[in-house]
């Protein structure tokens, strides 16, 4: 029987000429790829940010390869970061035998990276551009939510302020009433106090008003223990929400462990219950799945997004995309209206597009304003017996970034007795409908480039193009639940995790 022969094993024999690590790293590693291109970016404002005097610094391109292949590797952690520093082969090449250690790579992702970020991203999609893997042209955009690193169960809720506000605007009311009621002589010359609004320099002027008022006046225990508490706690419980008001900026809700954080519905959802979780709501512009934009946003809906994402996108690259192709959650006025204003051919779906497509719509709604008929002469709807439905007066209705719409009211003339009463609609008396003609004039405009040539292309190449980069970051790569806090350190973190997912593309 043959003996068995094995390879030579000793692990504690010194090596006079140590093997080179270049020589272990394979030549389409992707931690070459890392290497290239950062050496080819102008890195002089991040050099900038280091004062000059003490002890030396380790290079900050160095951490930036680092942090930007760890990213590439799955690795978030700082702690991990380093640990992989001091014993991965190829941190160990790409680093050149520098070990920072977990806080020095924190303190550099936090402090230096995160203002020109942005610059050195920018960097990297112009590259690929000049390689021709990715073009600023065409624009795939999308959003999704990416939990935020916040306690879930301590929160602030906008709705609890305004009801908690109206509950003791309420109260001082009913105070004011009574003090009227037993006291008329002396508040005669009072000016009536308007109660829709109120502050802490209101309350303690009103509580003030009724006291000196009912000071010599028999009043119920009940009613004294009412204004006392009303004294004690309304001024200092306005002033807390005044502040927590002025962190809302016009949201709901956000987490109180992160108050740039707001509560969202996420499709991630691992209690199957709608559980609101506070997140940052990402929004991206892609192309050949590589990511030439991003942003970060607190409001939960994809709406109101789109023209400060563009603007962003300009300002990177000092000029707009030609074309952008996006679902149904960004056709809106507004952002019909803005993409006209810049020149861009806007491939955006509305609401019902795709069920106007098929049909089923109509087939469902057959006497939905939207299949009325409409004389533009005459100003004037169609109702499906044959009256006229006139114009009846318009208003401004303003969005919550300032856009204003003007909607149009038409009615009909006479709907009693008419046989289709009831499958024309629910109201009691004449029918009555709203109209944005601005939206209906985007919509038919949308609709014209959706169906055509090019905007069957784009939409068939949106769902391949964007929604893909978010399955990779999220599934592949496990980039789930940001690990800092505030939007300034997350829209970091993000940065760094799509310039490794555009490293990783143009390494593939």
């Amino acid at each position: 029987m043959a003996k068995a022969v094995f390879k030579n094993y000793t692990p504690n024999q010194l090596q006079l000429l140590p093997p080179s690590w270049d020589e272990k790293i394979d030549k389409a590693h992707p931690v070459r790829v890392v290497n290239s291109v950062i050496d080819r970016l102008d890195l002089r404002k991040l050099y900038a940010s280091y004062a000059g005097g003490g002890s030396s610094s380790y290079d900050p391109k160095m951490l930036l390869k680092g942090i930007i292949f760890a990213y590439i590797s799955n690795i978030y952690s700082s702690r991990k970061i380093e640990e992989a520093i001091k014993s991965n082969i190829h941190f160990i090449w790409l680093c050149g035998n520098n070990e920072p250690d977990h806080n020095t790579i924190n303190r550099f992702r936090s402090e230096k990276i995160a203002p020109v970020l942005k610059g050195i991203f920018k960097q990297i999609v112009i590259l690929l551009a000049e390689e021709g893997l990715v073009s600023l042209k065409d624009q795939y955009v999308d959003g999704t939510k990416l939990e935020a690193n916040a306690n879930r169960y301590t929160f602030v809720w906008g709705n609890a302020i305004k009801t908690n506000k109206e509950k003791m605007a309420k109260q001082l009311d009913e105070l004011w009433q009574y003090a009227q009621t037993i006291a008329g002589e002396e508040l005669k010359d009072t000016a009536p106090i308007d109660f829709k609004t109120i502050d802490a320099e209101k309350v303690n002027q009103t509580i003030s008003a009724i006291e000196e008022a009912i000071k010599d006046k028999p009043i119920t225990k009940k009613v004294k223990q009412k204004i006392d508490y009303a004294k004690k706690n309304y001024p200092q419980k306005l002033d807390e929400y005044k502040a927590k008001e002025q962190i809302l900026d016009g949201r709901n809700s956000y987490s109180k462990t992160d108050t740039d954080a707001t509560f969202m519905r996420m499709k991630e959802d691992h209690m199957q219950n709608g559980q609101l979780k506070p997140a940052y709501n990402i929004q991206i512009s892609t192309n050949n799945q590589v990511i030439t934009n991003y942003d970060i946003y607190p409001n939960p809906t994809d709406t109101l997004t789109l023209p400060s994402h563009i603007d962003s996108f300009r300002q990177l690259y000092g000029q707009c995309p030609e074309t952008i192709t996006a679902d149904s959650g960004y056709g809106s006025d507004q952002n019909y209206e803005y993409m006209e204003q810049q020149g861009i051919t806007a491939y955006v779906k509305y609401n019902n597009f795709h069920q106007e497509q098929k049909g089923t719509r109509q087939k469902k709604y057959p006497f939905a304003q939207d299949y009325l008929h409409y004389n533009s002469l005459k100003d004037c709807y169609i109702c499906p017996m044959g009256q006229e439905m006139k114009n009846i007066g318009s208003h401004i209705k303003t969005n919550d970034n300032g856009f204003e719409q003007q909607i149009t009211k038409y009615q009909a003339q006479n709907c009693n007795g008419c046989p289709l009463h009831t499958l024309c609609h629910k109201s009691k008396g004449n029918r009555v409908i709203e109209v944005n003609h601005r939206l209906n004039k985007h919509k038919q405009k949308a609709r014209e480039n959706l169906t055509s040539p090019k905007g069957l292309i784009h939409r068939s190449q949106r769902p391949q193009d964007v929604e893909p980069v978010f399955g990779n970051l999220k599934h592949n790569k496990g980039f789930k639940r940001f690990l800092t806090r505030g939007k300034k350190k997350v829209s970091t973190e993000f940065g760094l995790a799509a310039i490794a997912h555009n490293l990783m593309k143009k390494a593939a």
